[in-house]
Parts: C-alpha cells; sequence; structure tokens
C-alpha cells in the first residue's frame, strides 16, 4: 500500500496528506462541513427531478396549420413551403424541417443545444405574426405544446363494458370533462384524445332542391354562418335600469340550423336550410383506431408533460385529478391505466435504494467479520449515502433529471466508493497492530493520520478517473 501511494508523485502525496492531517486537526469543523455536505446533498436529492428516460431530445419548436379539405401538394406548396422559408432566419435555428399531410402541415424548428426552450418559443412566434398575412385565409399557424420528444408520460383508455355509452358518447366525455380538466393540472402541456367517433353536424346539400328554390351552395354556407352567432342591440334605459337588448342566435341542435333561412320567394316566404338540405349528426371521417388488449375499440387519452417538470410529480397529480374525476362520470364507465412511467421510475430508484442498502450491508458486515470491530463498519454505512446524496448535487444545478442512465451510474460509483472504505479501514487496523508490537510509542491518532496519508492520495486519484469517465 505504502508503494502504491508513492507512486502517486510527492506533490500529489503531499497535497492529500495535508488536507488528511488538517481534518484530523480540527475534528468540529471537519463534521459540521461534512454536516453541512449531507445536508445539501439531500436537499438536491428532494429537487432533483426524477424521469425512468433521459432527454436527449432536441432543443425544438412545433408549428402546426391545418387547411381541411386540402391535397398534401397543394399544402406543401402554400404552408409549408413558406412556413419553412421565413423560419429558417430565426435566431440560433440549427435546422427547418417540414412534412405536408392531407389538409395539415407541420413546421419543426430545431435550435442550437443550449437554446432556453421558451426564448426559441417566442422567437417563432415573432416570425409567424409577420407572415400570417400572406397564407391561405382562414389558415392560422399554432406553436405545438411546450414539450419535448419523451414527455408522453402517462395514457388511459375509456372503457364501457356494459355496451351502455357508444364510441361517440365517451369520445364527448374525453373532449369536454376529462381533457379540459387534466389539462389544468400543473406540468401538463397536452391531452391528446385517441380512438373513438368525433361527432359532427353535417350539411348535406341536396341539388335538385337547390335548383328548384334557386339557392347556391355559397349562399348556404353564408347563412349558416350567419345564422349561428348572436346579435347585439344595444341597451334601453328604463325606469332607472339599463336593459340590454340581443337576439339569441346560437344554433345547438340538428332543427335549430335546418330552421336556418337562406332568403325569401317570390312569395315572400323564407327558405330554409332544412328545404334545399338534410342537416344531422355524422361521426367525423377516421384514419385510425384505439383497441386495448383485443377486446375492442375504445377512447383514450395521452398525457404530455411540459419540458423541464418532474415526471414522477407530473404522473402523481394527474391520478389524483382522475381519481377525483370518475365520481362525475357514468356509473358504466372506468379508466383503464395503458401506461405509466412511473411504474419503471419507481423500479429505477428502487434498484438503487436495493443496491445501496445491500452494499452498505455487505460492506460492513466484512468489515466486521475480518476485523471484527464495530465503529469500523460505520465507515461505509456513513460514508456511502452522503457520497450518494453529493453526487445529486450536480444533476440538480445542470437540470439533469435522475432516470436509469444517471441512477445506474451512481449504482456502479458505489463499488468504488465501497474499495476505498475497505482499503482505507484495512490499513488503519494494520498500521495500529503494527504500532501495538513495537509498543504503542505516540499517539495512536497519529498513527491513524499517518495509515490514511499513505492509502488517502492513491484512493483519491482511482476515484478521481471514475468522476472524470463519468463527466
Amino acid at each position: 500500500m505504502v508503494t502504491t501511494a508513492n507512486l502517486s508523485g510527492p506533490v500529489q502525496a503531499g497535497v492529500i496528506a495535508r488536507v488528511i492531517a488538517a481534518c484530523a486537526a480540527r475534528p468540529v469543523v471537519t463534521l459540521v462541513l461534512a454536516a453541512l455536505a449531507a445536508a445539501l446533498g439531500a436537499w438536491s436529492v428532494a429537487r432533483t427531478p426524477l424521469d425512468a428516460i433521459p432527454d436527449l431530445s432536441d432543443v425544438q419548436v412545433i408549428v402546426t396549420s391545418e387547411w381541411p379539405g386540402r391535397s398534401p401538394g397543394q399544402v406543401e406548396d402554400q404552408l409549408t413551403y413558406p412556413i419553412s422559408s421565413a423560419l429558417l432566419s430565426v435566431p440560433k435555428a440549427r435546422a427547418v424541417r417540414g412534412q405536408s399531410f392531407f389538409g395539415a402541415s407541420f413546421v419543426y424548428v430545431i435550435f442550437e443545444e443550449g437554446t432556453d426552450l421558451y426564448w426559441a418559443r417566442s422567437r417563432v412566434l415573432e416570425r409567424l405574426l409577420g407572415i400570417s398575412a400572406g397564407l391561405p385565409q382562414n389558415v392560422r399557424p399554432v406553436l405545438g405544446p411546450d414539450a419535448t420528444g419523451v414527455g408522453w408520460v402517462y395514457s388511459y383508455a375509456l372503457v364501457d363494458r356494459s355496451g351502455a355509452l357508444g364510441l361517440a358518447e365517451l369520445r364527448s366525455l374525453q373532449d369536454f370533462r376529462l381533457r379540459t380538466a387534466l389539462g389544468s393540472v400543473p406540468g401538463v402541456a397536452e391531452i391528446a384524445s385517441i380512438g373513438g367517433v368525433v361527432q359532427q353536424l353535417e350539411v348535406q346539400l341536396d341539388p335538385v332542391r337547390l335548383r328548384a328554390f334557386g339557392v347556391s351552395a355559397e349562399q348556404v354556407v353564408a347563412a349558416v354562418r350567419a345564422g349561428n352567432a348572436d346579435a347585439s342591440g344595444g341597451s334601453l334605459e328604463v325606469a332607472g335600469h339599463e336593459i340590454f337588448v340581443r337576439t339569441r342566435g346560437y344554433a345547438h341542435t340538428a332543427r335549430d340550423f335546418a330552421d336556418i333561412a337562406i332568403r325569401a320567394d317570390a312569395e315572400g316566404r323564407s327558405v330554409r336550410v332544412g328545404d334545399v338540405a338534410q342537416v344531422a349528426w355524422t361521426p367525423a371521417p377516421r384514419r385510425g383506431i384505439a383497441e386495448l388488449d383485443g377486446e375492442g375499440e375504445v377512447v383514450g387519452g395521452i398525457v404530455v408533460m411540459r419540458s423541464g417538470e418532474n415526471a414522477r410529480a407530473v404522473i402523481a397529480r394527474v391520478k389524483a385529478r382522475l381519481a377525483a374525476l370518475r365520481a362525475s362520470l357514468p356509473p358504466s364507465v372506468e379508466i383503464v391505466s395503458t401506461y405509466d412511467r412511473s411504474e419503471l421510475i419507481e423500479g429505477a430508484v428502487g434498484t438503487l435504494r436495493r443496491t445501496l442498502l445491500e452494499e452498505m450491508a455487505i460492506v460492513s458486515l466484512v468489515i466486521l467479520v475480518f476485523l471484527w470491530h464495530a465503529r469500523s463498519a460505520l465507515v461505509p454505512i456513513v460514508t456511502i449515502p452522503v457520497g450518494v446524496a453529493l453526487a445529486f448535487v450536480p444533476l440538480l444545478q445542470q437540470g439533469i433529471t435522475a432516470n436509469i442512465l444517471s441512477l445506474g451510474g451512481i449504482a456502479v460509483a458505489i463499488g468504488a466508493m465501497v474499495d476505498a472504505a475497505i482499503i482505507g479501514v484495512e490499513n488503519v487496523h494494520r498500521r495500529l497492530a503494527a504500532w501495538e508490537r513495537a509498543g504503542s510509542a505516540g499517539a495512536r491518532s497519529e498513527v491513524i493520520v499517518r495509515a490514511l496519508q499513505e492509502v488517502g492520495p492513491s484512493l483519491f486519484f482511482a476515484l478521481l478517473v471514475i468522476t472524470v469517465s463519468f463527466l
């Protein structure tokens, strides 16, 4: 052991030896600093975000645009290409990629590493405000959720095994009750609905009736738009009170839309939408389904976490909100969890906790059996937890989540810490035994300090190599 320590060099050995001697000479200061370090580590452990998957995705902002009924080629020429061209000059933008689909356009702006996500979103939004006037009428580009590629943390399905509610009713529950309630949970960026049937009010024009009444399709469209709105009539003062006058024009049912007047015929009678078209609730065209365990179609929801949030805390809040919403759902509807990342997170944390306890127990037992000294067995029990807690300090400061990779690295590093503790304790006992055989000349504390100074440099640089490799 002495030879190994000397190989580290006189300058390094001298520095480490002086540090060990200074700590031994000031035990109160050393214990206070160690307690403060342990407290800082515990504080960092409590505040470090927990996740199962390391977020290695790029900083990107997604711009989505909908133009219903248009072909991918038309969407590419009039939406994707103009938006992509305008966003190429956004500051710190590294790449711009666009995709065109039937009736929809997606543009991905990828920024340089280290760019703040919300700064990037504000720059993209500023540029979109300048190009919106040049896009087709009624097309409004919007920013995607402030999430990353690993933001999908939880998903669920609405199941009605009794058959009392159909896919349309379940989708309405998801869109108008669960989605709005879960969207307000802190840390949630978006609730995406999948599966089911989306109800829409469809006006099916009859060409024969249109010609018979002398009405064009454009007139029907204009009448439906104008007839589904309230109108203000100002206010009247009656007996010192102000009364507001308005017309209630919002249509709520298919019959309301059918009764909207288009124009008057030659005899002064109103031509209604129902006279020239058939108005009915119909399912919107579907491009996919959601199926659960081979038992049939269901309606589901996907919870997307906001960037930088604590995944385990967000999932816990989502579960609590779902539990509170169960009472407001029909008795036959149940919420089935289909994906829960917190299970993987708890497994990773549990593995580290189990490894930590096993290492402390085994090392303490080995020291106790071979050295037969209880106080020496306390060394790894104290140093290993403190060292693990201190590892979370740089994680928290750099915004790195405690995930499978980082926790696995800590578990591997525990082995090196255990080796250092065993070597240090064993060398102290060896030097004490030699000191007792020589007649116990000098102070016992000096022998312990010299023993630690012999192996301290080698242990320090061995741990330093491991630390540098992790960095």
